[in-house]
């Protein structure tokens, strides 16, 4: 009888030895999924940063620097309207000349079109 509760206790013992290896082997995978899935992110990243990089190089290279693009137009525009400025003021005084001159010089005359009543 003692070798046969001997015996159960023996495979008892394996079952447990073989739980505790099943459990560790479960911890170890869930380790390395983890550790695996931290590198494929690192390595995600440090992929997207260099196509980034890339783009922003390419984007630079088409269409110039941005900063010296929307400088220019500001200039531009600075100068547009100094100029126009420049042209009211000397044009304002003959402008308004003219424009109350036909105003109020009106002379009355028939249009050639009319046709006196017969």
């Amino acid at each position: 009888m003692t070798s046969q509760s001997q015996g159960i206790q023996q495979l008892l013992q394996a079952e447990k030895r073989a739980k505790d290896k099943l459990e560790e082997a479960k911890k170890r995978k869930g380790k390395r999924l983890k550790q695996a899935k931290e590198e494929a992110t690192a390595e995600i990243d440090h992929y997207r940063l260099q196509r980034e990089k890339e783009f922003r190089n390419k984007e630079t290279s088409v269409m110039g620097s941005q900063g010296n693009l929307s400088a220019k137009i500001e200039e531009q525009t600075t100068e547009a309207i100094r100029n126009l400025t420049s042209s009211y003021h000397r044009n304002m005084e003959s402008m308004m000349k003219k424009l109350l001159g036909t105003i109020f010089d009106i002379s009355p005359e028939i249009h050639p079109n009319f046709r006196p009543a017969v």
